[in-house]
């Protein structure tokens, strides 16, 4: 049984990251960072912290570390190229809060035992706004003593945690989250086209319908919280995990290949679809002036 956790360190002061880890300082937590750009400590300059210089110096100050990183080549670097894993006290739990592949995270979970630490994959759904209302869903796997110890954390930015498996189930359960919402911001895209096609007011038939048998998270997300200049960003992150999901599915013995077409050209038609949201707003803000 793992002891209670009070030091807790981060990696990853991005969008989603930054919230994140503020609110671990908000509840007390003993909080430790490291950043590679100084602007991104700005993230959690409200609550209590302590910036190390290094990832070596922090890795030896925390009980559980965090990283809420790009990719799994991003984690490598940490553990291994950074001196994360050659610094950790043993028995110190390191989370992965992004989003990956499966069978990596096997292996990930393996180097980091031999290096007398413990792995958790536990990536998190709700994006940046889901971050900052502290309402993520945290998807976890690994031993569920160590699940268990490290909820505490989880829970000051969540409000739904958890436990899917082993090491990887996260992992799975995340792509296929994204999966669902990717090919529904296709269904997103579609329809909106249509309806300006049509002449329908757009931003009242989004509020309308997000509240609707016809309402999701995809549609919602787009009418109200995907500005074109996110969605430029998000859009090669969604292309990512959708070749992430059929990677894992291919390795499992399953065909993702018409979900897989059907998700990258969701994310191919996001810029343009904020775009279209963003205008049609824009028209309804000067009509109304």
């Amino acid at each position: 049984m793992h002891k209670k956790i009070n030091k807790v360190g981060f990696i990853g002061l991005g969008d989603q990251g930054g919230p994140m880890a503020e609110a671990i300082g908000e509840r007390g937590f003993e909080l430790h960072v490291w950043a590679r750009r100084p602007a991104s400590l700005a993230a959690v300059e409200k609550v209590p912290h302590q910036v190390h210089e290094s990832v070596a110096d922090l890795a030896g100050s925390v009980e559980l570390l965090a990283l809420c990183l790009r990719d799994d080549a991003d984690v490598r670097d940490v553990l291994d190229d950074q001196g994360l894993l050659a610094n950790i006290a043993p028995g110190t739990i390191i989370v992965n809060h992004g989003t990956g592949d499966p069978v990596e995270a096997d292996r990930i979970a393996a180097h980091i035992a031999r290096a007398g630490g413990v792995y958790l994959d536990a990536p998190v759904s709700g994006g940046s706004p889901g971050a900052r209302t502290r309402t993520l869903t945290t998807f976890v796997s690994g031993a569920p003593d160590v699940c268990e110890a490290a909820r505490a954390v989880f829970e000051t930015f969540s409000d739904t945690v958890k436990l899917m498996g082993p090491v990887g189930a996260g992992q799975f359960t995340k792509l296929f989250n994204n999966a669902l919402t990717i090919t529904n911001m296709k269904n997103v895209e579609d329809v909106l086209g249509l309806a300006r096609q049509v002449g329908l007011h757009i931003p009242a038939l989004i509020d309308v319908v997000s509240t609707s048998s016809g309402g999701s998270a995809a549609l919602r997300a787009l009418g109200h919280d995907i500005s074109p200049e996110l969605a430029e960003h998000l859009h090669t992150l969604m292309q990512k995990d959708m070749h992430h999901f059929a990677d894992a599915v291919r390795a499992r013995g399953g065909n993702p290949e018409q979900l897989l077409e059907r998700g990258i050209s969701g994310a191919l038609g996001l810029v343009e679809a904020a775009q279209l949201v963003a205008a049609s707003r824009d028209t309804t803000e000067s009509g109304a002036r």
